[in-house]
């Protein structure tokens, strides 16, 4: 058996932390489309930005990605750049 000199440190109270947030986040959420001094476009542009940090948040905290090594962290936001990809077609289209 190996020794390891370094203890087990939980996570417990920063995934408590990472909870609140994401409660406080998805509670955000639920009040943009009542907010009627945002057009419609600013109220999608809102509940995408809020889902955006609210999907970073469960990669990043409860899936470890903080742990990975840089390339993997780099895989991870490839999917963004389709995002980035539909968001430019989207408004191409609307400009049209």
């Amino acid at each position: 058996m190996s020794d390891h000199s370094e203890e087990y440190k939980g996570h417990t109270k920063e995934y408590m932390w990472v909870f609140f947030a994401l409660g406080v986040l998805t509670i955000l959420e639920l009040y943009i489309p009542d907010m009627h001094f945002l057009g419609k476009f600013g109220k999608g542009v809102g509940l995408t930005l809020l889902a955006v940090i609210k999907a970073f948040a469960v990669g990043w905290w409860y899936m470890h990605l903080k742990e990975e090594k840089a390339w993997l962290k780099f895989i991870a936001l490839i999917p963004l750049s389709a995002g980035a990809y539909a968001f430019f077609l989207v408004l191409e289209g609307m400009y049209r």
